[in-house]
């Protein structure tokens, strides 16, 4: 289970104050695909047709809220054509599938150097349980088994982008 708040207490003239700290972001590169793979050592592990394939990067610790906000979000954009050619459909309308991967490498810092920086990623041990519950819920969303990668492996990623149609989300700021 993911926390929701981080609690701290401080004590005062004997009177103790909590202090809540919001958690940081997720952020996810959302493609639209015609198809889309994962393989790892050889092995195809997820495919999809018409769909999307989610890139997830998390940083530290994120709500439960950012969890089911990004997975609503995502579902329901309105990306994909109808029938007059207008992106005015959503994921759930075209019956769509969905891969999600794990990729730290989108909190990259590239402030300084020429070599990123990942000291924003979460390491394994706060990533991997908010990965598998952002994949249980966007699974409960869509109403259907979501595709993954393997947290932390080699992964070949194929894709057949369509449009191009690409959007990065973070839950931080919620444009």
């Amino acid at each position: 289970m993911i926390p929701t708040e981080l609690t701290i207490s401080i004590l005062t003239n004997n009177i103790q104050y909590p202090l809540f700290f919001g958690f940081t972001i997720m952020r996810a590169v959302v493609q639209r695909v015609s198809k889309a793979s994962v393989t790892v050592d050889g092995i195809r592990i997820s495919n999809i047709g018409m769909g999307l394939l989610i890139l997830l990067g998390i940083e530290h610790e994120d709500a439960k809220a950012d969890i089911e906000w990004l997975s609503r979000k995502i579902v329901n954009l309105r990306i994909f054509n109808d029938d007059g050619g207008i992106m005015n459909k959503s994921l759930l309308e075209i019956d769509g599938e969905a891969i999600v991967v794990s990729q730290f490498t989108l909190h990259a810092s590239t402030k300084k150097g020429n070599r990123p920086s990942y000291l924003k990623a979460a390491k394994p041990e706060i990533a991997i349980p908010v990965y598998k519950e952002f994949v249980e819920q966007l699974q409960i969303d869509l109403g259907k088994k979501v595709g993954t990668g393997v947290f932390g492996a080699d992964m070949k990623v194929e894709l057949l982008n369509d449009g191009p149609v690409t959007i990065a989300i973070d839950t931080k700021n919620k444009e």
